[in-house]
C-alpha cells in the first residue's frame, strides 16, 4: 500500500492464492480416496475378483459356506461362480462383478449384511437366465407345460444345485 492505495500487484496475488485453494482441496480429496481405495483393493485381494477363480468368492468369510457347497456340488465339474452369477459378455460380466463387489464389500465392512446371504432380484434373474441357457434342452421341453401365471424358476425347486446348503 502506498498512501492508502493498494499496489497493483496486491489484488492479483490474493486472487491467485484463492484459486489455488480450489485446486488443492479436490486434489487432496482425490488423493485420499485413491490411497484408501488402493489399500483396500490390495488388502481385500480385489485383483482376484477379476479372475474366474471361485476361490476369490471365498476371500470374504461370509461366502465360505457357498464356496464349500460348490466344491461338493455337481456343478463344480462344469461351472464356476461367474458362469451362473454373471451375465454373458465381458461388459455385463464386469459391470455385475463391480456392482456386486462394491455392495458386498460395503455390507461386509459396515456389518450390514444378513446372516444368510440372499441374492438381489437382479442377481436372481441373472442366475435363472444362466440355468435356462445351459439347460435349454430341458427348459424348452418344460416351458410349454408351465403355468403362464407365474414365471418359470429353476432355482425355486433346485436351490441347492449350484452350491449345496
Amino acid at each position: 500500500m502506498v498512501d492508502g492505495q493498494p499496489t497493483p500487484d496486491a489484488a492479483p496475488r490474493r486472487t491467485r492464492a484463492f484459486e489455488w485453494r480450489w485446486y488443492l482441496v479436490p486434489a487432496a480429496l482425490i488423493g485420499v480416496l485413491a490411497g484408501v481405495g488402493s489399500y483396500t483393493f490390495v488388502y481385500a485381494k480385489g485383483y482376484s475378483y477379476l479372475t474366474n477363480d471361485p476361490a476369490a468368492c471365498a476371500n470374504c468369510h461370509v461366502m465360505n459356506e457357498q464356496y464349500d457347497g460348490w466344491t461338493r456340488g455337481s456343478h463344480r465339474a462344469v461351472a464356476v461362480c461367474n458362469d451362473c452369477h454373471t451375465p454373458k459378455g465381458v461388459i455385463g460380466k464386469y459391470v455385475t462383478k463391480a456392482n456386486n463387489g462394491f455392495w458386498h464389500s460395503f455390507a461386509f465392512t459396515t456389518g450390514w449384511y444378513p446372516e444368510h446371504i440372499r441374492a438381489t432380484p437382479r442377481n436372481k434373474a441373472i442366475t435363472e437366465a444362466s440355468c435356462q441357457k445351459c439347460h435349454a434342452d430341458m427348459t424348452a421341453a418344460i416351458q410349454p407345460h408351465h403355468p403362464k401365471s407365474e414365471p418359470m424358476s429353476c432355482v425355486r425347486c433346485h436351490d441347492s444345485v449350484g452350491h449345496l446348503r
